[in-house]
């Protein structure tokens, strides 16, 4: 068994406060009342809204070993999303189109659409060009900075200055540009909470995409849903429904449009525009006011059914084709927690994978996580609102999976948390902290199968498409 650390004993008494590390209180700028309902394009504020007023407080009281225990955490594991970034091409081109429309198609129907064409021409100007492609922005260097801070402050053992200086903590990331400049942002985060910034070490990380890109390699995934038009009917059925075909005649006679010229994919453009706007710039698009909650609640159905028929628990080789980094995840907990002598070197102490929204579904599913009793489909949306399955709350920018690994009496232990926010195994509801030999027999079935060679068939000849989120 590894040796506890004193930080075990400090635990208990650190978790009953929550820490408070940043002095002043930012003013929150006005919100859209659609803003929670945006998605994978949703910002990480809406899921964690003290982070809105200081982006610093941490609450130790996340952390959840058993009382009456002493326990030490020993390793980190935390699968990161990249954060706030800027469209992507396909939807620059439909942001494009759409403003063209509105300045050359649209007439003065109404005067509710009047009112509306007059204030998005006064007020909004396409500024979107297409060099911008899914980069990353300011505010999402900002996201992964601030989150390095916070998981710093809860793991000061783990993500310590030494620890980063002498690079024992392993930081992989994604190829995608977006990726590179999140962990980049992450490591400039852990150097700004040690005040490391003279002689402050520079950016060490390794790329690599059978990991974090694995949902491009699997041949599988790749014929099986990626390029099969069948993959997503329910989709393709719910886009042209009844629920996105009133929203679509509503918002159309507000932009007084010809219903023909706006399509489905435009009334989503229109919503896009004001979800970049708010995680892009913090300011409260004119488009927003299009949409009420109704409508929003419909386009974020109409997204999560995309990423449950794609991503999550639509087709098995979803899931099946994180394999790998599920194996990863677990040969390094493994590692980190088999016994050593006391002269031999400590755990590693922390990794860091950074990827994209379509890294972390998969992994989630695979975990058996977020999964409702009910598929959503095309014709079940109004049985649907309670839903667990919501990618807004989800794989928000900056969404994190992190696995806590403790030196505890009784052998070592794992903590699950999602967003910073603690969450139980599926069959393991009883504890929020279960012994790691627990956990490995849950998912025993995975660990001694799950072979992404058998499963995906072989991999796929260079790149796939460039759909990630």
């Amino acid at each position: 068994m590894f040796q506890l650390g004193t930080h075990g004993f400090l635990l208990a008494a650190l978790s009953l406060v929550p820490t408070r590390v940043c002095c002043s209180s930012a003013e929150v700028p006005d919100v859209p009342k659609i803003a929670a309902y945006f998605g994978t394009k949703t910002r990480y504020e809406e899921v964690k809204p003290n982070v809105l007023r200081d982006p610093l407080t941490v609450n130790t009281s996340v952390l959840r070993p058993p009382p009456g225990e002493f326990c030490s955490p020993v390793h980190l594991t935390a699968v990161i999303r990249h954060g706030s970034r800027y469209p992507t091409l396909k939807n620059i081109r439909r942001i494009q189109r759409l403003s063209e429309l509105l300045q050359k198609d649209a007439s003065r129907t109404s005067e509710g659409s009047t009112e509306r064409l007059q204030e998005l021409r006064s007020r909004w100007e396409p500024w979107y060009t297409e060099d911008m492609d899914g980069q990353l922005v300011r505010k999402g260097r900002d996201d992964l900075r601030f989150l390095a801070q916070r998981l710093a402050t809860l793991f000061p053992s783990l993500l310590s200055e030494e620890n980063l200086r002498k690079r024992r903590i392993r930081f992989v990331t994604s190829s995608k540009h977006r990726c590179v400049s999140s962990v980049e942002a992450f490591q400039e985060g852990l150097q700004q909470h040690w005040g490391c910034h003279d002689n402050a070490p520079g950016y060490s990380h390794s790329v690599d995409d059978e990991l974090m890109r694995f949902f491009e390699l699997c041949h599988g995934y790749v014929e099986g849903v990626e390029n099969n038009r069948t993959a997503l009917l329910e989709v393709e059925k719910f886009k042209h429904g009844k629920e996105m075909e009133a929203v679509r005649r509503r918002i159309a006679e507000k932009l007084g449009l010809s219903l023909h010229l706006l399509t489905p994919d435009l009334v989503e453009a229109a919503f896009f525009i004001c979800s970049y706007e708010l995680s892009i710039k913090s300011i409260h698009s004119p488009w927003c006011f299009l949409f009420d909650k109704s409508d929003a609640k419909v386009l974020e159905y109409k997204s999560d059914l995309k990423q449950f028929w794609k991503r999550s628990y639509g087709h098995v080789i979803n899931s099946l084709s994180s394999c790998q980094l599920f194996h990863h995840i677990f040969r390094t907990l493994d590692k980190a927690g088999r016994p050593r002598r006391s002269t031999e070197a400590g755990p590693e102490p922390a990794s860091i994978l950074v990827g994209h929204a379509e890294t972390l579904l998969p992994l989630l599913s695979l975990l058996g996580l977020y999964k409702d009793q009910t598929l959503p489909t095309a014709s079940n949306y109004h049985s649907q609102h309670g839903r667990s399955f919501r990618t807004s709350r989800i794989i928000p920018y900056a969404a994190n999976l992190l696995f806590v690994l403790y030196d505890c009496q009784r052998g070592p232990r794992l903590q699950l948390l999602v967003n910073e926010t603690p969450l139980r195994f599926p069959d393991l509801q009883t504890d929020d902290t279960p012994l790691y030999r627990d956990v490995r027999a849950t998912y025993r079935h995975l660990l001694d199968g799950c072979d992404f060679r058998r499963v995906c068939g072989g991999r796929v000849e260079g790149r796939g498409p460039n759909t990630e989120l």
